[in-house]
């Protein structure tokens, strides 16, 4: 009896040479395909999804979602028998068509697609894009577009292909980082005595300044005014909000204590006389 009732249901014609037992194989087998679709984005999200950043886990987990279901939709098709050649040749020509009318949202897909793989940022980094006169906080990577939040508290959209093309500057993958400033002293203060005070002044009142790597002092140039003094000092990258804004502040104060002067520009005229 189970016999008959399933030949009866593979000769039973609904349109196109579909029957109802073909039709029923390709229920079961996009049924199958879903169930499996979400086992492994669960199996993702559970074992691999962990080590990798936010965005590109949730990218990730969709693309083996719906490659699956993609691949069991032709499994389905070709089980059933559905003659798929005027569809693929309309879709081929419909795919030309989009794919010139959506070139930058293609590059920008694709570069999403690298910038994923190659991380060359993480969410939460600093980063500074000189290409775009851009310094921030990335916020995440999207499928077509990267986000950041400036030191303004802005946040700027960046398309995914400027991204991945631009020099991306890294402020935060070192442990460690420099500050530096220029300042310069009278031509008949001594350089050696402006150096040690200003390095006194640094180590005590900086403590988070480092001694290994230790301050760096270096005569720049021999100017219209001064002479100029570049100091270069190294310090953990969480204390750079800290230590950039008062370095100035602090080799000014050193050189005003010890009577060392920092002159301005000054131009002697000549009077010609008769």
């Amino acid at each position: 009896m189970p016999t008959e009732f399933f030949q009866n249901l593979g000769e039973m014609e609904i349109v196109g040479g579909l029957t109802v037992l073909s039709l029923l194989i390709g229920g079961i087998i996009m049924a199958v395909g879903i169930i499996v679709a979400k086992i492994a984005k669960l199996l993702f999200n559970k074992y691999y999804a962990p080590t990798l950043s936010k965005d590109t886990a949730q990218n990730i987990g969709k693309l083996i979602y719906f490659g699956i279901i993609i691949i069991s939709f032709l499994v389905f098709t070709s089980s059933t028998g559905i003659d798929l050649s005027g569809l693929l040749v309309a879709g081929g020509i419909f795919a030309v068509v989009i794919g010139f009318a959506t070139q930058s949202v293609v590059s920008n897909l694709i570069s999403g697609i690298f910038l994923m793989a190659e991380k060359p940022a993480k969410q939460g980094d600093t980063i500074q894009i000189p290409d775009m006169s851009i310094t921030g906080t990335l916020l995440d990577i999207g499928t077509f577009s990267s986000k950041l939040r400036k030191f303004d508290g802005t946040v700027i959209r960046i398309p995914n292909e400027k991204f991945f093309t631009a020099n991306i500057r890294s402020l935060t993958v070192s442990t460690v980082r420099r500050a530096d400033a220029t300042v310069g002293i009278a031509y008949k203060d001594d350089i050696e005595k402006a150096i040690s005070v200003i390095k006194n002044e640094i180590l005590v009142t900086m403590p988070f300044i480092l001694r290994i790597p230790e301050p760096e002092f270096r005569v720049e140039e021999l100017g219209d005014s001064s002479v100029n003094i570049r100091v270069l000092v190294w310090h953990p990258k969480d204390d750079w909000s800290q230590a950039q804004p008062i370095l100035l502040t602090t080799i000014k104060r050193a050189l005003d204590n010890s009577g060392i002067e920092i002159p301005f520009p000054q131009r002697v005229i000549w009077e010609a006389k008769d």
